[in-house]
């Protein structure tokens, strides 16, 4: 069976970071992604081999040059049958191109357009450049994040990915539902910023209950408590262990030998670092594989912590096929998971222009009008 989102077609104009992101999940999912990639080579393209370009997998890819009238032709043409479009510019951009959401839906009135910025539409900040970490920053999320000494940035995993791709994806199925019911298109304003904020609700919550405070590893979630964090192991590895259940933790004092003492209160925040001096001594009396056949499966809560090499071969992983290869390296597979309407990896990352004659020709275009365009440049040559 096709996936869930399969019938449903989506124009992507290329870009880097969360917006291949989104598509990707959206192609994984089923979903016609057609990226319109850039005719000339770009300073991304020379970082690393395009199958390399995970997020980049699961769609075809037509190059159209954006800096002509004509080559802005070309990307209507295709949008006047798409269910929807995404765009990474900062606000104004395509606007300027001519391929804003006022012209793009009087193509096409049902057309559900995705915007994926760092700091929104509108705002002070809206049209400043910035990157995953000063979106982050100005949330809160970074400051939370981090040793003692100075926030650290928890890769571009929070604000790019996460506050960002995840967030489009969400807003872009959302929009196609609520097309499908009122046959009329609508602009969805995904912005890091937002995204980021969102995902720090819960912690929030704890602040505003007096339950958080904003010195980092001192939390019950930032490494500050005994019970919830890493530990170094006898052969320089860690382990990881979540026990903030009473019974969780009462099972990580069985296995660490410490049950029956007379020991403080869990919840005693006084006694947290004096605690964890004396677990990091426990922990690193044993190698990490030693601790995982003591506690591995276990209610403790807890785990291996894992180079991604290592992750992609655990048990775990290969009995749920997590990981799958489709360019000679292991790379995440396709999730959430469906029943029914099975999810895939279509492909890896396809090379820029690779399908402008497969793609244009089924959106109407004649064998004449495409020999037209790649001999005036418009579109790339395969």
């Amino acid at each position: 069976m096709a996936g869930p989102l399969s019938g449903l077609t989506i124009v992507e104009l290329a870009g880097i970071g969360p917006g291949p992101m989104c598509s990707m999940m959206l192609g994984d999912m089923g979903a016609d992604v057609i990226r319109v990639d850039r005719t000339k080579s770009h300073v991304m393209d020379r970082l690393a081999d395009p199958k390399y370009a995970v997020h980049n997998r699961s769609r075809r890819s037509v190059s159209v040059d954006l800096q002509k009238k004509e080559g802005i032709e070309v990307v209507l043409r295709l949008i006047e049958k798409a269910d929807g479009m995404t765009e990474p510019f900062r606000p104004g951009v395509a606007e300027r191109l001519g391929v804003g959401p006022d012209v793009c839906l009087k193509r096409n009135s049902k057309l559900v357009y995705g915007r994926m910025t760092g700091w929104g539409q509108e705002g002070p900040l809206a049209k400043a450049a910035g990157h995953d970490i000063n979106y982050i920053a100005l949330t809160g999320a970074l400051h939370a994040i981090g040793p003692k000494a100075k926030p650290s940035p928890p890769l571009n995993l929070v604000g790019d990915f996460g506050g960002g791709g995840m967030l489009l994806a969400f807003g872009m199925v959302c929009g196609l539902l609520e097309a499908q019911k009122s046959g009329k298109g609508q602009v969805i304003d995904a912005a890091m910023v937002d995204g980021a904020a969102l995902l720090l609700g819960g912690i929030y919550g704890m602040a505003g209950a007096g339950l958080w405070n904003d010195e980092r590893e001192t939390n019950l979630l930032d490494g500050g408590s005994h019970f919830y964090g890493t530990y170094e192991t006898k052969d320089g590895k860690f382990v990881s262990v979540g026990s903030i259940e009473p019974q969780f933790y009462d099972l990580l004092l069985e296995k660490t030998g410490l049950k029956g003492e007379s020991l403080p209160a869990q919840m005693d925040r006084k006694a947290w670092a004096q605690f964890k001096s004396r677990l990091e001594a426990i922990f690193k009396t044993k190698t990490r594989d030693e601790w995982c056949a003591i506690m591995e499966g276990t209610d403790i809560c807890f785990a291996p912590v894992l180079t991604m090499k290592e992750a992609s071969q655990h048990p775990h992983a290969k009995a749920r096929g997590a990981y799958v290869d489709v360019s000679g390296f292991p790379q995440p597979a396709a999730a959430p998971r469906f029943s029914r309407t099975k999810e895939s990896v279509k492909g890896p990352a396809a090379k820029r222009g690779q399908h402008t004659d497969e793609v244009l020709s089924e959106r109407g275009f004649s064998s004449k009008e495409i020999g037209e365009l790649k001999a005036a440049g418009i579109v790339g040559a395969q």
